[in-house]
């Protein structure tokens, strides 16, 4: 749990991670970039995007954070399915402590900069149609559910 504190702040100071366009180099590259979206290959868009449209699922605890993931591992990922947003809308609205739980933990489409550190490094760096794995932000333990990017 600090160790994950730790790596995120060393991304952040640097603005230099393991994924491109991650941490605090997201600022200068998401402007510059706009009008040179054919400039990076990436089919997904990965560390290359300006917003992500997501959902989560936010826990003050970490065991109730893990009870939603396992869930979410016997109900698909174990069988390698994908998580259908409905599904995942359904156990936000159970276990999410954010009020966005209301809506299926639904956060809609958002900018780089908007979510604090981790959260953003996550969101921005998995997968459309991907689930994050639980992490810790300054907010509690989250898991993501990306299901869109566009610039």
């Amino acid at each position: 749990m600090g160790k994950d504190g730790a790596k995120a702040k060393g991304k952040e100071a640097s603005g230099k991670g393991k994924q491109s366009g991650g941490g605090g180099g997201a600022d200068k590259g998401g402007a510059a970039d706009k009008g040179k979206g054919k400039k990076e290959s990436k089919s997904d868009g990965l560390g290359t995007c300006t917003y992500v449209k997501a959902r989560h699922i936010l826990a003050e605890k970490q065991g109730k954070i893990q009870e939603a993931y396992k869930k979410l591992q016997e109900g698909w990922l174990d069988s390698g399915d994908k998580v259908p947003p409905a599904e995942f809308a359904k156990l936000a609205a159970e276990y999410s402590e954010c009020p966005s739980g209301k809506k299926g933990g639904d956060l809609g489409w958002f900018p780089r900069g908007k979510m604090a550190g981790p959260f953003q490094e996550v969101a921005f760096n998995t997968p459309v149609g991907t689930l994050s794995a639980p992490f810790k932000s300054t907010h509690g333990y989250h898991i993501i559910l990306v299901e869109g990017r566009k610039n």
